[in-house]
């Protein structure tokens, strides 16, 4: 029987998707992904992330099937239902549980349930699948282990977030809060396209993937998706362990940008006065024109645009349609299509382009000794994307792009829900640290924080940094610190936790320092008075901060963790 079980899940703003796996742990994994949109003539690895709620929030579908149910109903079903189309939500500063959004109607419902309702669909949907096509054992979502991939660009906020989403949709419970693993999308797509045969790749130069992997290796992995794009070095390290050395990102220049730049581009040629009447009086259609170029946009010529029947219909109110295309550079009308050459087709792309080129010659002026260059993503799969990064950077190092580039992060995210020891360091989305007490010195503290007790004068809030913001944390490694009583006769240590943007706070009262938590310790041997060692550990994982304080003395302890907040 399969002893490796795991699902990973990749929830991007606009796309979404899973792949599963089901090996003995000393077998390659070759995960499976599931295929999406055959209702609609498609066959994808990922759907629209788009979901659908009745009038009462309750969930009634989800990708291809939400989107196709919302445009078919009438027009005062769509004012009362719920529809959400794209999670930018997920790139809110402190994204919270308490967090109203508008759906495409305007109707807010909180976006812990939205996304959480998209988890269990997402769960169900994986169980059913892998139930129906694997007999003899009935699986449960405590069978697998669970990799959630968030984007780069992502506040540190959306990983708690997803984590108690994944709690509220059942994927994980309490005592199996382990099965559930939270990756970045480029260290799963860095990490599966490691594993790919040379001849798996979209390249114009002869490719040795073993030295690639070799310590000390420097790559780029540029996630490009619908709405962003995530610009990442990884480093190599023994045993193909991975460190992040830098991180960038380019909001609203992914493969939507392209879009915005097609639609203005035919608002132009029908001018505003007609367009705005089609999406006004056709928004489905409008939708449909889009989805449609979506498909055009992964070519690289010229491209034929069907001319939806009723923007006809609008435009010859006015004119005969082929009268709009007099005088238009790069495209003409024929017999219900719209010709765009191949050169206006590139315009649409400039914008994002130049970011993505300007952002990368950045990284290697700062002195990266980059292997490669990887590029991922649902954007990815845009060959006038590949061609022009293949162009500007081919003579620098490798340019690399799988030929399933949008399955890669998702295979990825599989691989490190196996291998999750293969990313040992995550930089430090805060500045944590713990309050202290120290012998009051006029010369280094303010009087405002000075106390006396039996045993002299202090200066109380003192903030000890525990790791600073940016800094890299090595996973499950232990810290250890030791402190004393400030009272000879004290039976009681409180130790108060604290986090920050801030890099070096000298007070805990400062503004833009928060109390995370704290731990209580019992010390009822006071024989040694003030010399009673008491040690702290503090151990860094994937999602918490596990803290265990002990009295040498009395041998008493006492342990708690708090959230980890990583980028």
């Amino acid at each position: 029987m399969a002893d490796c079980f795991i699902i990973a899940i990749k929830i991007g703003s606009t796309h979404t998707g899973y792949a599963f796996s089901l090996t003995s742990s000393e077998m390659e994994i070759d995960p499976c992904l599931r295929s999406w949109g055959q209702e609609v003539g498609l066959g994808t690895p990922t759907t629209p992330t788009c979901i659908l709620f009745d009038e009462h929030e309750q969930f009634i579908s989800f990708g291809y099937k939400a989107k196709q149910s919302y445009l078919s109903i009438r027009d005062q079903q769509k004012r009362d239902m719920f529809f959400f189309d794209c999670f930018k939500f997920l790139y809110r500063k402190n994204l919270t549980k308490n967090l109203d959004i508008k759906s495409v109607n305007g109707k807010e419902m909180k976006a812990l349930k939205v996304f959480t309702e998209a988890l269990r669909f997402l769960k169900d949907d994986a169980l059913k699948t892998i139930n129906g096509n694997y007999g003899g054992k009935t699986f449960t979502a405590s069978d697998f282990t669970w990799a959630l991939t968030v984007p780069e660009s992502c506040d540190p906020s959306a990983k708690p977030f997803m984590r108690e989403a994944a709690t509220q949709a059942g994927i994980v419970t309490e005592g199996t809060e382990d099965n559930l693993v939270i990756t970045l999308e480029s260290e799963a797509a860095l990490s599966w396209c490691m594993k790919l045969p040379a001849d798996d790749f979209i390249t114009e130069t002869r490719i040795d993937l073993h030295d690639l992997q070799s310590p000390g290796k420097q790559h780029i992995v540029i996630v490009a998706e619908d709405e962003n794009i995530n610009i990442v070095v990884h480093k190599f390290l023994e045993g193909r362990e991975l460190v992040e050395l830098h991180r960038s990102s380019l909001n609203d220049l992914g493969g939507q940008s392209v879009d915005r730049k097609y639609k203005e581009f035919l608002r132009e040629i029908f001018t505003h006065k007609v367009w705005d009447e089609f999406e006004k009086k056709y928004p489905s259609d409008v939708q449909k024109m889009m989805w449609e170029f979506s498909h055009l946009k992964h070519v690289d010529e010229d491209i034929d645009v069907i001319c939806p029947f009723n923007l006809a219909k609008v435009a010859q109110k006015h004119q005969d349609i082929e009268k709009f295309f007099e005088g238009v550079q790069g495209a003409s009308y024929d017999e219900g299509l719209i010709r765009i050459s191949k050169h206006k087709f590139w315009s649409f792309f400039a914008q994002s382009l130049h970011g993505i080129t300007h952002n990368v010659r950045g990284i290697f002026n700062k002195g990266f000794n980059i292997g490669c260059i990887l590029l991922v993503g649902e954007f990815a799969v845009c060959e006038v994307l590949r061609r022009h990064i293949t162009d500007e950077f081919i003579d620098y190092c490798k340019v690399l792009c799988p030929f399933r580039p949008r399955e890669s992060i998702l295979k990825g995210a599989v691989v490190l829900g196996k291998h999750q020891t293969r990313i040992q360091f995550r930089k430090s989305a805060f500045t944590y640290g713990i309050g202290v007490s120290d012998r009051f010195d006029e010369l280094k503290h303010i009087e405002e924080r000075k106390f006396t007790n039996k045993d002299g004068e202090w200066c109380g809030g003192l903030f000890i940094k525990l790791v600073g913001v940016g800094e890299h944390v090595g996973l499950d490694k232990t810290m250890e610190f030791t402190f004393y009583p400030i009272q000879a006769d004290q039976t009681m240590m409180n130790f108060y936790f604290y986090r920050t943007l801030k890099k070096i706070p000298k007070y805990v009262t400062e503004e833009g320092v928060e109390q995370i938590g704290y731990l209580f310790l019992n010390s009822p041997n006071t024989e040694c008075g003030r010399s009673r060692e008491v040690k702290l550990t503090i151990t860094f994982d994937r999602m918490d901060m596990k803290i265990k304080a002990k009295d040498l003395t009395s041998e008493s302890e006492s342990a708690t963790k708090f959230g980890f907040m990583w980028k």
